[in-house]
């Protein structure tokens, strides 16, 4: 499906393309691949926003679909040169069942592979994640690592375990021949913790140092340090990817490559308060207010009335002895393995991406200048 007539009108289905992510890489492609014909943008819910991409030279077309019903990702595929796989189910706070989380990041993924090999795409990005590698369960910290760097991967939450065998469906499907004889070719992404415009956790810390009279209380160590990457540059990284799977597949193909910019490395909490900072909170506390001890307790303690009231209501509190351990452990990356494979290079300074999104943060209470 990639020969030199079809190369220049081409047609991406992008999974979850209204979520966080997908939206950021929907809108991307149509700034950044001059050789797209058609956009096929496939959610559960599909975003109003859909509409005002719909007059422009490429055919945008919105499908409202389920990754776990297979005919319908068939369907959806069906045509596609490249799927860029985003969708999925991103729960460290227990709102979903382990059941559900794995139903569509695990089944959901096979899926797609299995409507690549049936109609015939030949060239699949998958979004991973960090969470794959880690932080484990162990609390060891992964300090300038690389996709090389010895580490032992243990999972207990059903989220990363689930990432991480959908990642290995993705990575094991290099080489299947699809429909026509050609190969497949695969290859995942991993971000570090995401941030800018439409970041979830991101607005609830927002609002929650709001209802606090403006403050947030630290809970972590200044000394654990987390990598993160804006979004913008994660969105550019799929489609630097997707483009360069077509003519590298020897090299890309059955590669996980992390997803990494120039944001600094700095803890969870002092990194946000770079965006949140700026828009009227400050952090109360040069060390942790409260010991890990009673933390960990408190973090428990959650987990126990998630158990006790799942039955009644749903509570997800963003305190949990995952959510704690995950912040409480460095992880960062050091590496240049996707400058070296495809060339890639942040498009959006740290300055900008940083700009960017305290612009967004404001504008959530319109308290933007």
């Amino acid at each position: 499906m990639a020969d030199t007539a079809q190369a220049q009108e081409l047609v991406y289905l992008v999974t979850g393309g209204c979520g966080f992510l997908g939206e950021h890489v929907v809108r991307m492609l149509l700034q950044r691949e001059p050789r797209l014909h058609e956009l096929r943008v496939f959610d559960l819910h599909l975003g109003p926003w859909l509409e005002e991409l719909q007059t422009g030279p490429v055919q945008v077309t919105a499908i409202q679909g389920d990754v776990t019903q297979a005919h319908e990702v068939a369907a959806a595929v069906a045509g596609a040169h490249v799927v860029i796989h985003t969708a999925g189910l991103v729960d460290v706070f227990g709102r979903a069942s382990s059941e559900t989380i794995h139903e569509v990041n695990v089944q959901g993924t096979q899926n797609v592979i299995d409507a690549c090999v049936q109609t015939g795409t030949q060239f699949l990005v998958y979004t991973s994640s960090m969470e794959v590698v880690g932080p484990n369960i162990k609390g060891h910290p992964f300090y300038r690592g690389n996709e090389d760097t010895p580490y032992e991967a243990v999972h207990k939450h059903p989220y990363p375990r689930s990432k991480a065998l959908a990642e290995q469906l993705v990575l094991e499907a290099n080489g299947r021949k699809v429909r026509g004889g050609r190969p497949l070719v695969t290859c995942a992404l991993r971000p570090t913790g995401i941030y800018g415009e439409g970041h979830q956790i991101m607005r609830d810390i927002y609002y929650q140092g709001q209802r606090l009279g403006g403050r947030l209380f630290r809970a972590i160590p200044a000394s654990v340090e987390h990598g993160r990457v804006y979004v913008g540059n994660v969105a550019w990284m799929h489609v630097l990817v997707a483009r360069e799977l077509q003519q590298r597949g020897a090299l890309m193909g059955g590669q996980a490559y992390f997803c990494y910019d120039r944001s600094p490395y700095k803890s969870y909490e002092d990194f946000n308060m770079e965006i949140l900072g700026p828009c009227g909170l400050r952090l109360v506390g040069t060390r942790p207010l409260l010991p890990y001890w009673l933390l960990m307790f408190l973090a428990v303690l959650n987990a126990l009335l998630q158990w006790l009231l799942r039955p009644l209501l749903l509570y997800a509190p963003l305190l949990n002895p995952y959510t704690l351990a995950m912040a409480n452990t460095t992880f960062t990356v050091s590496t240049d393995k996707a400058q070296r494979h495809f060339g890639y290079e942040p498009l959006f300074s740290w300055e900008d991406s940083r700009t960017r999104t305290i612009g967004w943060v404001r504008a959530m209470d319109g308290s933007a200048p």
